[in-house]
């Protein structure tokens, strides 16, 4: 049958794994803003497009701008790749604030209209976890060539420094239209109305290391390693379910990152970070189990 050329999967959580993986063999290209899907099935995602000799499109801004740039470049020239963080609502705030911070105050990001998941990810700088997780799974690399810097204005998405010298700056509007509408139409450059060049904030870019104490998030990543395993399904399910509890005002702010250690830290999921996920329904059960956990280690 006659492939079609676009598809993107869109579908939040865990729930989109499954429609990805199916939808591939019918597509030529597709895009995938689903974060879930691929930290915790890239292995499988990938087989499915080598299989099918299907072209895949990170369309996060992050990514993309990443993608942009090593296209069609050999992985083997890439030094460092650096991805950036508004360090979201909370980056000029005391610890003091954001011990006692409320729904509303984690949902007011500075620069993105975004859901409320996705906000208090970011607030929380969980969201930039996933993404440099993303980026090891998407590009191939190891987490020694991936690094975060807080940028407040979201301008610049991503920096890519070569072995030979190069450094390659992607930048564009806080705008979600241009990876979206590039991914559509690649390879072709087709002309789309956006704002004119920045200059007041590219002569005040203000780049800088992320601080572990405000984002103890970070300090998980220590426990990712370089190729897809179960263990990055309990990290998902967990933060997912200790979020929902957080908008359900059953846990604190504070709380989500706590308890996150906590369930990681559980005798029976260490063994998970040696072990790659075989099928889609392996994944699913062990998020499941994960939900349970998480729900009763914060309700008494």
């Amino acid at each position: 049958k006659k492939k079609i050329d676009y598809v993107i999967s869109a579908i939040s959580g865990l729930a989109g794994l499954k429609p990805t993986i199916d939808i591939i063999k019918f597509t030529k290209k597709i895009a995938i803003a689903n974060k879930e899907s691929i930290i915790c099935g890239w292995n499988l995602i990938e087989k499915e497009l080598n299989k099918n000799n299907t072209k895949f499109i990170p369309v996060d801004s992050e990514h993309f701008s990443v993608w942009s740039n090593i296209k069609n470049i050999d992985p083997g020239s890439i030094e460092k790749v650096i991805l950036t963080a508004s360090g979201g609502p909370f980056l000029t705030k005391s610890n003091k604030f954001i011990k006692s911070a409320t729904i509303k105050s984690a949902l007011k990001h500075p620069n993105w209209k975004m859901g409320k998941k996705i906000s208090i990810d970011s607030a929380t700088l969980m969201n930039k976890v996933f993404e440099f997780i993303e980026a090891m799974r998407i590009f191939n690399l190891n987490k020694n060539k991936l690094s975060i810097l807080i940028h407040p204005k979201s301008y610049v998405h991503s920096i890519v420094k070569f072995k030979n010298g190069l450094i390659n700056i992607t930048a564009h509007d806080t705008s979600m239209r241009i990876p979206i509408f590039n991914s559509i139409y690649y390879p072709i450059n087709k002309k789309i109305s956006t704002n004119s060049i920045n200059y007041k904030i590219l002569n005040n870019l203000k780049l800088f290391k992320p601080s572990y104490t405000k984002f103890p998030s970070l300090r998980l990543l220590k426990n990712i390693k370089n190729k897809t395993s179960l263990y990055e399904t309990i990290l998902i399910s967990a933060n997912d379910c200790l979020v929902d509890l957080f908008i359900k005002k059953k846990i604190r702010f504070t709380d989500i990152i706590k308890k996150l250690n906590k369930i990681l830290n559980f005798k029976e999921f260490k063994g998970y970070k040696y072990k790659k996920p075989s099928n889609v329904e392996e994944i699913l059960n062990i998020s499941e189990v994960v939900r349970l956990k998480t729900i009763k280690l914060c309700i008494k």
